[in-house]
């Protein structure tokens, strides 16, 4: 009998180990040198590697040759200091450490029995996270509450789970108030709701759960407020429908704008709507106090969900989802197949978090946490959140002191809004060059009937050097543009 290959054995590993940290640690350090946006073309890495995999194993050196030489060319470096594009993702090194530990141990943490300390120290995180931000009471976990947190993938997928839980709630509230309907009849009449800025991810759970979504119209400063949701509801409920969700969005993508909670919470309450929070980006800067009250009207959500993988240096993914009942998401999603079930199940202390997701298996995400709030602790982190808001601030200094230029939404946290006055084709102009000159990285959005550049401050490492750079690059080819 032929033995088994073994490509990388104990010792090789703990030597590839090292280097592969040496790699990461260069890529890092000579971040600054690469060109933020690749230069390639669709389909260009298919010529560059063989048609099949090998046949024999081939060596880590060849492979490692090869990041560089295939890989490398084609990624946009998120962590560059000259990104500005979508809103930041976060990196910090002892998340990459606690990855590889997570990766190390390799458990699949759907129950407390397939690993308690992934389980256990997922909950315990959630609480000292909810408790950094100053959470209500009713979405800790704690030791005898009734609410709790979970890591889930993105923003997307909680939205997603909420909404799943919200409407298995209202079918079976409203079949108890009127048996002679069926599941389909109430499906058909039941209606979810977000602001006109949402994130498309809440249409796209509407499509998923086969349920209709309608956008509320937001003011002038791209904020739902009260009287609209309930001008929509009245109509709604005239037509014989039923609104069940409403998805409130703390820090909108296009502008970082602010649904008002304080006005839609209490219609919510009032109409039996789960209001569900989505402050994806925003979320992280609550642990500073000069900005918690942005959160105000939280007490009157079923769920909440941000991204600390976004600004909070815990490397993706790892997107924090607290509802007040728990309750809620395993009535709807619960099912006990005799090899998934353990002795410990019934415990009130044992949590079983294949309840409260999409998918079955998960990994122990929470050690990323873990590692980053001990290794940064509360302070340095809302240092890290207040230099990006100052940076933020600066650029919309240096934007406002030309006169060529336009602010388009109020600049609260670290995303600036701007434009040329002018045409939207002359502002598609000026995006073009500067993402074709490659040196910076935007992307638009539109405001209303504005073509919009968002500048985000994104990169751990960024400096007011970058910023400064990156608005002399800026100024100079809407110099080009406006002389052409």
């Amino acid at each position: 009998m032929l033995p088994t290959p073994v490509s990388m054995d104990i010792t090789e590993f703990r030597k590839r180990g090292k280097e592969m940290v040496d790699y990461i640690a260069d890529y890092f350090e000579q971040l600054e040198e690469r060109q933020v946006y690749p230069d390639v073309e669709p389909g260009y890495l298919r010529p560059l590697i063989p048609d099949s995999a090998p046949q024999e194993p081939e060596s880590f050196e060849d492979v490692l040759k090869d990041v560089e030489r295939i890989i490398m060319p084609g990624v946009t470096h998120w962590h560059s200091p000259y990104f500005f594009a979508y809103f930041p993702t976060a990196s910090s090194f002892p998340a990459l450490l606690a990855d590889v530990l997570s990766g190390g141990i390799g458990c699949i943490g759907f129950s407390w029995a397939s690993s308690p300390a992934c389980t256990e120290l997922e909950t315990v995180m959630l609480d000292w996270l909810g408790k950094m931000i100053n959470l209500p009471e009713e979405f800790l976990a704690g030791k005898d509450g009734e609410g709790g947190g979970v890591i889930q993938g993105s923003a997307s997928e909680a939205t997603l789970i909420t909404l799943l839980a919200a409407r298995t709630k209202t079918i079976r509230r409203v079949q108890s108030e009127n048996p002679e309907l069926t599941a389909a009849d109430i499906m058909s009449k039941l209606v979810a709701y977000a602001s006109d800025q949402a994130h498309s991810s809440v249409e796209r759970a509407g499509l998923i759960g086969g349920v209709k979504i309608k956008n509320i119209p937001s003011d002038d400063k791209f904020t739902v407020c009260g009287s609209a949701l309930k001008k929509v509801l009245h109509e709604d409920r005239a037509a014989g429908l039923i609104p069940f969700f409403f998805c409130a969005t703390l820090g909108t993508t296009p502008c970082c704008s602010f649904d008002r909670l304080l006005e839609l919470g209490p219609i919510c309450n009032k109409e039996n709507i789960w209001m569900h929070i989505d402050a994806a980006y925003a979320g992280s800067a609550f642990i500073c106090p000069e900005f918690r009250h942005l959160l105000n009207g939280v007490e009157f959500a079923d769920s909440f969900n941000f991204n600390p993988h976004k600004w909070l240096l815990v490397n993706f993914d790892c997107s924090a989802m607290w509802v007040k009942k728990r309750s809620d998401l395993t009535n709807a999603f619960k099912l006990d197949p005799l090899y998934l079930q353990h002795c410990h199940q019934e415990s009130e202390l044992v949590t079983d978090y294949r309840h409260w997701q999409i998918p079955l298996g998960r990994r122990f995400r929470s050690l990323k946490m873990w590692f980053v709030f001990r290794m940064y602790g509360v302070k340095g982190l809302q240092e890290y959140i207040r230099k990006h808001v100052k940076l933020s601030h600066e650029f919309e200094n240096l934007v406002l002191q030309d006169k060529r230029f336009e602010i388009c939404a109020e600049v609260t946290l670290g995303l600036v809004c701007f434009r040329l006055k002018g045409s939207n084709e002359l502002n598609e102009a000026l995006l073009k060059s500067i993402n074709e000159a490659r040196k910076i990285h935007l992307v638009p959005c539109h405001l209303r009937e504005k073509f919009v550049l968002r500048f985000a401050i994104c990169s751990r490492t960024v400096e007011s050097v970058h910023i400064q750079f990156a608005w002399k690059h800026i100024s100079e080819l809407a110099t080009e543009l406006l002389n052409a």
